[in-house]
C-alpha cells in the first residue's frame, strides 16, 4: 500500500503526521509497537532511512520510545499524548481561521458558520 504524498511537504513530515493522527484517533494506543523500519518503509513505499528519521523525530517529540532489541513503541506518557491532541487541535483551528481570513470572511461570519455547523 504505497501512500500518495504531497509534493509541497517533506515525506518524513507527512509520515509523522500520519502516525500522529493514528495516535490521536486511537488507532495506535499507548504502548503499541510500531512496525519495524523495514516493514513500514515497504508499506509506505519509501526508503528505510526516511522511516528511521520519522521514528527518531517522533522519539525526540516524546511520542514514541525505542526499546533496545524490541523496536519502537507509542509512548505511555498520557500527559504527552494529551498535549499532542491539544497541539493538533489548536493547529487545525489556526489553519481554519487563516484559510477563511485569506478569503476575506469576517470573524463574525466565521463564528456564524461555526455555530450553524455545530447544530
Amino acid at each position: 500500500m504505497t501512500l500518495d504524498f504531497d509534493k509541497n511537504k517533506p515525506i518524513y513530515q507527512q509520515l509523522i503526521d500520519l502516525l500522529s493522527g493514528d495516535i490521536i484517533r486511537g488507532f495506535r494506543k499507548p504502548g503499541d509497537k510500531l512496525p519495524s523500519v523495514r516493514d513500514f518503509a515497504v508499506e509506505a513505499g519509501v526508503n528505510a532511512n526516511t522511516v528511521q528519521r520519522v521514528y527518531k523525530e517522533m522519539e525526540a517529540m516524546g511520542l514514541t520510545e525505542t526499546r533496545r532489541g524490541q523496536g519502537s513503541f507509542v509512548t505511555e506518557d498520557l500527559q504527552r499524548l494529551n498535549e499532542l491532541r491539544e497541539e493538533t487541535k489548536a493547529s487545525l483551528v489556526r489553519s481554519f481561521f487563516a484559510d477563511l481570513d485569506a478569503y476575506g470572511f469576517t470573524r463574525q461570519e466565521i463564528l456564524e458558520l461555526v455555530r450553524r455547523e455545530l447544530q
